[in-house]
């Protein structure tokens, strides 16, 4: 069940749009409620949902808390909340951030990347686009070493595809880890994902290899039997040009905050208050 918690008028202020008949969930006092408005409100407290996925009944939570919302709205501007002194005040506030945010929002859009700068910013930045090194291994965990190099002494005469079959029936029988019943399968894991023990060990071995001495962790002792293991690998750059554009605008966008609020400091009156304030009683005390 989606849990909405209690949200602001800020919070669930809905971007001006053009609403057509379909978009129109309810009426209240002849005011729309609009699927906008639920996914507004929606996404204020739940940021990865999606309004017209929820279930029937968490639309209709969701629908009537918003219509709660309109008649809690014509309530307050009946007993006349909007003229007291502190809502005028934190209307100023709020519309004093909405001018900053606005206008921050504004310099953001004005970010331009070209893709010819992205490709650039990609190729300079090879090694942040890469796909990190990666094995599939197996493992027969075992609690005392004895039993893991008799574990591997039966494996000796094996080789190719029996030393794998071997491997797996060893593992299914022998192992005492959580992935006995799937023949000891770890999966496919990056380089440094595994303990260190187990890692240095692991990375030492070829395709369809077995280490040929217990490794000890903090588990047990392993005998690891290496299926495949991939080097390291560059991301394409079309499965990276939207991050690196976006990141790109970031920096710009900063940048250019960082050069205006710099150039207003400059030009603006600014009064340290706290540090006049100290001076004077600093004087004061030595009167």
């Amino acid at each position: 069940m989606l849990k909405l918690a209690k949200t602001s008028l800020l919070t669930v202020a809905v971007m001006a749009t053009s609403v057509v008949a379909s978009d129109i969930l309810v009426t209240v006092n002849g005011k729309n409620i609009t699927k906008q408005d639920a996914q507004a409100f929606v996404r204020a407290s739940a940021p990865n949902s999606d309004f017209m996925q929820l279930a029937p009944d968490e639309k209709k939570m969701v629908t009537d808390r918003l219509v709660e919302k309109v008649l809690f709205t014509e309530l307050a501007a009946q007993e006349g909340i909007d003229k007291k002194p502190e809502f005028q005040r934190n209307m100023k506030k709020i519309k004093e951030e909405l001018l900053v945010n606005m206008w921050m929002k504004a310099q953001m859009d004005n970010a331009i990347v070209s893709d010819s700068e992205a490709k650039e910013f990609y190729e300079k930045n090879a090694a942040k686009f890469m796909e990190k090194a990666s094995m599939h291994a197996r493992h027969i965990l075992l609690e005392n070493e004895k039993d893991a190099q008799d574990v591997i002494d039966a494996l000796e005469p094996f080789t190719g595809e029996a030393l794998k079959t071997k491997f797996i029936e060893l593992a299914k029988e022998k192992s005492t880890g959580p992935s006995a019943p799937q023949g000891g399968d770890l999966g496919t894991f990056t380089k440094g994902k595994m303990v260190p023990e187990f890692s240095k060990a692991a990375w030492t071995l070829d395709n369809g290899q077995i280490t040929t001495t217990p490794v000890k962790t903090q588990f047990g002792y392993h005998v690891i039997y290496l299926e495949t293991k991939s080097a390291a690998t560059p991301v394409s750059y079309e499965k990276v040009k939207e991050r690196i554009i976006t990141s790109l605008k970031q920096q710009q966008f900063t940048a250019k905050i960082t050069e205006v609020a710099k150039e207003l400091r400059s030009k603006a009156k600014i009064v340290d208050i706290s540090t006049e304030v100290n001076a004077t009683k600093k004087q004061s005390f030595s009167n």
